[in-house]
């Protein structure tokens, strides 16, 4: 391939299969996001502004939804142009997977809570 060939398309950022790939920017926007994705949630556990612990962990699982579009937006590039639309369907089944992954797991500690922890109070005990 010829420079001049190359520079005409230097602005192109697909490669011929239709594969999208990121710039520095774009990586840079994806790394600050997940960062500050990040840090919400951590800053919120932490410093229990939220008037419940319910309501902290819905948000809490609101932030890992959207890091997780976040990742395969900006790192592993899939949009609705590359590859005939199919990184939108893998898209929608990953989005689909982390809601039955995250009301699981939600169902699954709320069953061990209820039905481990002891109901007396454990004080005077010896």
């Amino acid at each position: 391939m010829s420079t001049d060939t190359h520079a005409a398309h230097a602005d192109d950022h697909h490669h011929e299969g239709g594969h999208a790939h990121g710039t520095f920017s774009t990586y840079m926007l994806g790394f600050v996001l997940s960062v500050v994705l990040t840090a919400i949630p951590f800053w919120l556990v932490m410093s229990g502004t939220l008037p419940s612990k319910q309501i902290t962990a819905l948000v809490i699982m609101a932030f890992a939804v959207v890091q997780i579009v976040v990742h395969m937006i900006y790192f592993l590039h899939m949009n609705t142009t590359s590859e005939n639309g199919w990184s939108m369907m893998a898209l929608i089944f990953t989005i689909v997977m982390v809601v039955i992954a995250l009301s699981g797991s939600l169902w699954v500690m709320s069953h061990l809570n209820s039905n481990m922890m002891p109901v007396h109070q454990m004080t005077g005990m010896k």
